[in-house]
């Protein structure tokens, strides 16, 4: 099933596309669509003129199982985009140019985000969020039989030294 979903930062406001919905999902108030109540008609998104509106499924398939060899590879490729990281890190603290440093900076970034990214898809957790580091202490504490306990404490030993933050070495 799909429904529809509105993303506020394309949206150009004219909100004519809300007063379409036959089932009355599109809230003209607040420019909400309730999931419960969208059919997936699509009424709104062929009526949105800033195509802000799109279906998405209500569920995702399950993420792929990778194999040992596509797992390595990509935490290689995780590891040169994280030595990356550190050279436009480096070059933007050498840097006697405030464009060229914020250009590094930006450079740095990215390569932080694509290594993220990639661990996902290799199939890592990243407890970045406070959320998702108390869930994982949270399953520490209630660990079940099998629970691979000294990895968990490990990665949040790890995690607590790490820089996660959206805006590193600012100030």
């Amino acid at each position: 099933m799909m429904y529809a979903y509105r993303n506020v930062r394309l949206c150009s406001k004219d909100c004519l596309c809300l007063y379409v919905c036959p089932t009355g999902a599109a809230d003209t108030e607040n420019s909400i669509i309730d999931a419960a109540k969208c059919t997936g008609c699509q009424a709104c998104v062929n009526a949105c003129p800033s195509g802000a509106i799109s279906m998405i499924p209500d569920a995702y398939p399950p993420q792929q199982p990778k194999t040992e060899g596509t797992a390595a590879a990509l935490g290689v490729l995780a590891a040169s985009k994280m030595r990356q990281r550190q050279a436009a890190e480096a070059a933007a603290a050498a840097s006697g140019s405030k464009i060229t440093g914020q250009f590094a900076k930006a450079v740095a970034r990215s390569n932080l985000l694509m290594a993220e990214d990639i661990l996902r898809e290799a199939g890592y957790m990243l407890p970045q969020s406070d959320e998702v580091r108390a869930l994982l202490e949270a399953m520490l504490e209630n660990a079940a039989p099998g629970f691979p306990a000294e990895a968990a404490e490990l990665l949040l030993r790890k995690l607590s030294k790490a820089d996660f933050s959206l805006h590193p070495h600012e100030g």
